[in-house]
């Protein structure tokens, strides 16, 4: 069974930074695009960023500049480091990995709240 465990989530204040976890199984990084979602109340859920195998990254624009996605390989691991965090970011993040058109997970989300 895929499990994606995401962690990390919390309350900061503006200008505050987070990192998100997400751990995976074993040997996921070599074959999956991880990415983070996020989801804020009454809206659709939104891609933030991704990371490929071969260790391109790619960025909405609202993240771009504040946001950088990486992983630890020895420790089936992808991060979301987000810096100077604005009241807009409030939402659910989730973690996905994609595998083409047929093999997609996600995570159960953790919460983050920007707010003063």
């Amino acid at each position: 069974q895929v499990q994606l465990v995401e962690s990390g989530g919390g309350l900061v204040q503006p200008g505050g930074s987070l990192r998100l976890s997400c751990a995976a199984s074993a040997g996921f990084f070599s074959i999956y695009v991880m990415g983070w979602y996020r989801q804020a109340p009454g809206k659709q859920r939104e891609l933030v960023a991704t990371l490929t195998p071969s260790g391109s990254t790619n960025y909405a624009d609202s993240a771009k500049g504040r946001f950088t996605v990486s992983r630890d390989n020895a420790k089936n691991t992808v991060y979301l480091q987000m810096n100077s965090l604005k009241p807009e970011d409030t939402a659910v993040y989730y973690c996905n990995a994609k595998r083409g058109t047929r093999y997609e997970y996600w995570g159960q989300g953790t919460q983050v709240t920007v707010s003063s």
